[in-house]
């Protein structure tokens, strides 16, 4: 139910964190490891499923809002997510593999980056309305 600003004690500014903010330039994170940092936590923090769930519903829009400062790798298998990283230059023009991808190789890490958001996002509304903002 909506509730009118004069009902809290103090409103906070809703910043979100930039990549450059948030990632090491030379490294990849999965979805849940961003979930994690975005809410200030270590990459391998414990959580409890409810908890990483509702990380991800935050996560998930951060990285495709962010999507043009971002890159991202095939999973290392079909069991693992996709793994999302700053954006340098030289990342896209096949420097690191020695050939650049083809429109076809391109076009299947971006289904595959939507198919990781698909099957993070379950649905469930954030109850608590501020996390995913930095302190």
């Amino acid at each position: 139910m909506p509730r009118p600003k004069s009902d809290f004690d103090r409103l906070y500014p809703c910043d979100f964190y930039t990549p450059a903010e948030l990632l090491e330039p030379d490294t990849m994170y999965s979805v849940y490891e961003i979930a994690r940092l975005l809410q200030g936590l270590d990459v391998d923090a414990e959580l409890d499923v409810g908890t990483e769930e509702i990380l991800l519903d935050w996560a998930i829009p951060w990285v495709m809002r962010n999507a043009d400062e971002l890159v991202v790798a095939e999973p290392p298998s079909d069991e693992e997510p996709g793994y999302y990283g700053l954006r340098s230059e030289g990342d896209l023009d096949g420097a690191a593999s020695g050939t650049a991808p083809t429109e076809a190789e391109a076009e299947s890490a971006s289904v595959t980056a939507g198919d990781d958001a698909a099957a993070g996002d379950d649905g469930a509304d954030d109850a608590d309305g501020g996390a995913g903002t930095q302190p």
